[in-house]
């Protein structure tokens, strides 16, 4: 049972898409996604999850469940990159050790919309209170991680201005969106939002493949110099996030007992942000090594978590 639960996620369409893309990097392909389309995918694939949540939203009432389990997803972001901080310092500069925890303490969006679509293979259905908690983990990690690097920078001239960076992880573009689509999808009634379920949810599988079609070709170009750094990035990209989702993954029966709030908070803990943490730190950490916590968030912790993480996450909130 273990076995196939693996061997059906390796075999998930969407999946070998995103190997094709690596393929096609080291095959000297010239295939790639338009950068503009990409971004219009990226862009409705938040549109979809948040609508959808916002929808499942509605028809939920506010208990302590829910309460608890938003409290339980702003501590994983507080957390992780207070403990993660200190391990990356032992071996790395204080910018890049600050950008990398909040990174692995943010969240990635398109790891969240592959668990989804890793639930729905599994005949469970996503509840629209943890989209809410998913754009409620992307700041706290962000300025956690600028707080730390504030405490331990002994440059002077390196100052950082947390303002700019507050104010920049709160407007993030999909932390709006994702929010904006979630208030919308809460806010239409049944009828209204069947008008659009044929592009909110019939198009959604399709789009997802092509976007990791485009993942896979970016990790693939990445990787070809990630390695110049030795593999203490390589390795910490690659057992923290297991460990973050397997310990979260336990945790997470203190707050919910149901499987896919679970298995969700764990995808959450185990994610790294790709997008929303390096946009803040370009603006406000420039010292920081894009080159450094880029590939680790998207070609190391990503696949790693949608090939071996899922169905472990999973299979720890089936049967603990």
């Amino acid at each position: 049972m273990n076995f196939n639960l693996l061997l059906d996620n390796l075999t998930n369409p969407a999946l070998l898409f995103f190997v094709l893309g690596i393929i096609a990097v080291y095959l000297k392909s010239d295939l790639e996604i338009p950068p503009n389309s990409s971004k219009f995918i990226s862009l409705y694939l938040l549109f979809s999850i948040g609508f959808k949540g916002g929808q499942e939203l509605s028809h939920e009432a506010l208990t302590t469940e829910i309460i608890l389990s938003i409290l339980f997803g702003i501590c994983i972001a507080l957390i992780i990159p207070l403990y993660t901080f200190f391990i990356l310092k032992r071996k790395l500069n204080v910018f890049d050790a600050g950008a990398i925890a909040a990174a692995y303490g943010s969240v990635s969006a398109v790891t969240f919309v592959t668990g989804v679509s890793y639930l729905e293979s599994q005949q469970l259905i996503l509840h629209g209170h943890m989209v809410a908690i998913m754009a409620l983990m992307e700041s706290p990690a962000i300025i956690i991680g600028l707080i730390l690097i504030s405490m331990f920078n002994k440059d002077d001239t390196s100052k950082i201005k947390k303002s700019a960076a507050i104010k920049h992880s709160l407007t993030n573009g999909s932390v709006l969106l994702i929010l904006g689509s979630l208030v919308i999808g809460f806010l239409a009634s049944d009828k209204q939002a069947e008008g659009i379920k044929p592009f909110t949810n019939d198009l959604f599988k399709g789009f997802l493949a092509i976007f990791l079609l485009d993942m896979g070709v970016t990790s693939g170009r990445k990787l070809k110099s990630f390695f110049s750094f030795g593999w203490f990035p390589f390795l910490f990209a690659l057992i923290i996030p297991l460990i973050n989702g397997c310990v979260f993954a336990l945790l997470s029966s203190l707050v919910t007992g149901d499987i896919s709030n679970r298995f969700m908070l764990a995808v959450l803990a185990a994610s790294a942000s790709y997008i929303a943490v390096p946009a803040a730190m370009k603006i406000t950490v420039p010292k920081a090594n894009p080159g450094l916590f880029l590939p680790m968030a998207l070609a190391v912790t990503f696949p790693i978590n949608i090939t071996i993480g899922m169905p472990i996450y999973f299979l720890i909130v089936q049967h603990f």
